[in-house]
């Protein structure tokens, strides 16, 4: 799977550079776990459809009742239609220069925050909506008029967050500024029960596989397959012995593409089918 490089391949001219950049999204068809290199932070202002963000430590999920700013970085998304057969997101990008501006003018410049969350959820309201509507009316404009008003939108959004949500929105802007230092380990260990591949894994390791491969067995001594397996198998037995849900619920969630697969590598590593959990 090739790696989208966002907002650079949504530039008409590929020289193109800017603190503030507006996009509309559409598809016709789902995407599942796209691996996207985000060069800039991005507000996601969803219009209709979901959307599923997986980043190295956590993952969020969202319908058209909010929208999201995302943290610049490696991360795989999901973007599924609903009952419409249209998926449409409205994107506004930002460099970190035009955050420092803000948070310069408008926040404590001693702040300090040890957040790394790489997401922030917004509550779709009135003003959003009529703030996303006047987006598309600039869009309309000249690049010049555009690039100015822009730049005025863009505060007067920050500012309504920023009184909507105060410290944790001012604490949130501040962490898009401190750079990520979560450990190898961490980030595998919040990982275990996901359905990601390997492959998926080490791009939010923003590692080749090869490479994160190696890094794996200098710090656990297994290969990651096999200690992955480990794990997702014995919590999928955990998880069947409570009662409340079959093997067929639950394969696709410890990474199988099958319920056979699931059924045959249970069976290998317990001695007994799950269906025999689950009865």
């Amino acid at each position: 799977m090739s790696i989208e490089n966002i907002p650079e391949i949504y530039f008409k001219n590929k020289k193109q550079t800017s603190d503030l950049f507006v996009y509309d999204f559409k598809m016709t068809s789902d995407i599942v776990k796209s691996k996207v290199n985000l060069g800039m932070n991005m507000f996601s202002f969803l219009q209709v459809g979901k959307k599923q963000v997986h980043f190295a430590g956590t993952s969020v999920a969202v319908n058209k009742e909010q929208s999201l700013i995302l943290k610049k970085g490696n991360c795989l998304w999901t973007e599924l239609l609903d009952k419409e057969a249209i998926y449409y997101c409205k994107l506004l990008f930002f460099s970190e220069e035009k955050l420092k501006e803000f948070l310069a003018k408008h926040t404590e410049n001693n702040y300090s925050t040890k957040e790394q969350t790489p997401y922030f959820i917004i509550r779709n309201d009135a003003y959003l909506t009529s703030y996303i509507d006047s987006l598309s009316k600039i869009s309309e404009e000249s690049a010049f008029f555009m690039e100015n008003l822009l730049s005025i939108k863009f505060e007067e959004l920050m500012l309504y967050l920023l009184n909507k949500y105060e410290r944790k929105f001012e604490a949130y802007l501040h962490s898009l500024i401190i750079k990520e230092t979560s450990p190898f380990k961490r980030i595998i260990e919040n990982k275990i029960h996901s359905n990601l591949k390997l492959e998926e894994i080490a791009f939010l390791c923003n590692m080749s596989l090869s490479t994160f491969k190696r890094h794996f067995i200098k710090e656990y001594k297994v290969s990651p397959g096999k200690w992955f397996q480990e794990k997702r198998l014995l919590k999928a037995k955990e998880t069947l012995e409570q009662g409340d849900l079959k093997p067929s619920d639950i394969y696709l969630n410890f990474g199988y593409n099958n319920l056979s697969n699931f059924s045959a590598a249970f069976k290998n590593k317990f001695g007994f089918s799950p269906n025999q959990l689950s009865n």
